[in-house]
């Protein structure tokens, strides 16, 4: 570890100092969320982005072939002897044709950085290389999440396969909410061993008892509070600029729950430009789901802004308790399985502060779309070769969105990100195609048949009556 990198509270009023190995991710003076900073004049720093493509011919050294530790001068918090890797990043820039999707957008514009090729299947793995990077460098023997799938996920993965003292593998315990997580993902979390703790509530509620029994207990939390976590995911951006050959694209659209990915790739692109390493940022778009769009209510109809810094806390204090009121009056959890996008499926995003930052320093907006849209989009992808989960499709319902208002143009490069595989979610995807689903509030049917939907055809066990069907089907 070098004393070139340290934490400091996100606030510009405060911008208090602390050691790597500050226990609270909160600032102790203000409250405010905590960055991993640098003084980038006391490290070494390329000249240019195109430095990285050299260690694509040394990628039979471990640390040259992870996705995210070939670009370690850029989160440069451990010394190389520490890093932790299983492999991860290992993902390419696809680029679809946007005929087949349907878009208005001109040929070759929209690129896919599809996530789902990480070892646990997900985005989260880049964060977590970074993260038990640090808890290890701390000694640490248990750690924590809450999750709705994939952080449980990655989490027992990276625990697993990582060594402590006696060469014991770290300890995992995953807080859940009750009936809140998709099966495909907690088997993940179960066959690599880690100890799940289900509870009454939902991933709010999870979030709040995991950063009081790490408290008690001294867990160490793989949350996206965790601001190591953060680091990890920045190098999806750094992927995503080596796919196109190191330029910058116009926009960036990505699924917006817990606000990870969005505070990651803002700061990725923050630090770019303050190293001249880029000329300018990509515009960013966030998208939310009907059912858990707490961003987009409070950015697009109450009006929040980063403002510098000075956000204005009791307009997301008076949306919270509203949404509180509201629940109670339905009688449910606030709120309890609203999208099937369950990835995104949360409704006090802990990383607020630090999305508002990245949309003020990358222009950004944000949307929301319903599950109908979603599960349409994410049929499309699939007839694109590529299989995500709902969560993902959410990026291409919101560019479809943005592109049908006139906010994104035709001309234009756009990356969406695909933040998990297909097999997340496998119920979702049946339910879509047999006709099996619901949609905003599982209480309620779809409200229209699936555009896509591609069921079974039922035939009798007969060779006629099979080859009758099989002539009649039409051409999809």
């Amino acid at each position: 570890m070098t004393d070139a990198a340290f934490l400091r509270c996100i606030q510009p009023d405060c911008a208090a100092t602390y050691e790597l190995s500050a226990e609270d991710p909160f600032c102790r003076s203000c409250g405010g969320l905590l960055d991993v900073a640098y003084d980038w004049n006391r490290l070494p720093v390329p000249g240019s982005m195109h430095y990285f493509a050299t260690r694509w011919a040394t990628r039979q050294e471990p640390l040259d072939h992870s996705g995210v530790w070939r670009f370690r001068e850029l989160l440069p918090f451990a010394v190389t002897e520490e890093l932790v890797t299983i492999g991860e990043g290992q993902t390419l820039l696809q680029s679809p044709d946007v005929r087949a999707l349907g878009l208005p957008l001109e040929p070759g514009r929209l690129h896919l950085q599809y996530e789902g090729l990480n070892p646990s299947g997900s985005f989260k793995d880049n964060g977590m290389a970074a993260a038990f990077t640090m808890a290890r460098k701390l000694g640490r023997q248990r750690v924590a999440c809450a999750s709705t799938g994939n952080t449980s996920a990655s989490m027992a993965l990276y625990a697993a396969l990582t060594r402590i003292a006696d060469d014991r593998p770290m300890q995992a315990v995953v807080f859940i909410g009750e009936g809140k997580i998709a099966f495909g993902k907690l088997a993940q979390a179960l066959d690599h061993g880690a100890r799940t703790v289900q509870i009454a509530g939902d991933f709010d509620a999870c979030m709040r008892r995991v950063r009081e029994a790490s408290q008690r207990l001294g867990l160490y939390i793989m949350n996206s509070i965790n601001p190591f976590r953060l680091e990890g995911q920045k190098t999806i951006m750094y992927r995503v600029l080596e796919g196109l050959g190191w330029d910058v694209p116009d926009w960036i659209v990505v699924p917006g729950g817990n606000l990870g990915n969005t505070s990651a790739f803002g700061k990725a692109f923050m630090e770019l430009r303050e190293l001249g390493l880029v000329e300018r940022p990509p515009r960013l778009a966030v998208v939310n789901a009907v059912g858990a769009n707490t961003f987009c209510e409070l950015v697009d109809r109450r009006g929040l802004r980063w403002d510098g810094g000075a956000w204005n806390r009791a307009i997301v204090d008076a949306c919270y308790t509203e949404g509180e009121r509201r629940a109670g009056e339905k009688e449910i959890a606030l709120p309890h399985g609203r999208t099937v996008a369950s990835a995104i499926d949360i409704t006090r995003p802990v990383n607020l502060p630090k999305a508002l930052r990245s949309l003020e320093a990358l222009d950004g907006v944000v949307c929301e779309v319903t599950d109908e849209e979603i599960l349409e989009e994410k049929a499309r992808i699939g007839r694109c070769g590529l299989g995500c989960e709902p969560a993902s499709a959410a990026s291409l319902a919101g560019l479809r969105q943005l592109l049908a208002r006139g906010v994104i143009g035709r001309e234009q490069r756009v990356v969406c990100i695909l933040t998990g595989h297909a097999l997340k979610d496998p119920d979702v995807t049946v339910g879509y195609h047999t006709g099996k689903r619901t949609t905003d509030e599982q209480s309620k049917p779809a409200s229209r048949p699936a555009v896509l939907a591609n069921g079974p055809v039922q035939v009798a066990d007969d060779l006629e009556s099979i080859c009758r069907a099989i002539e009649s089907l039409p051409w999809k």
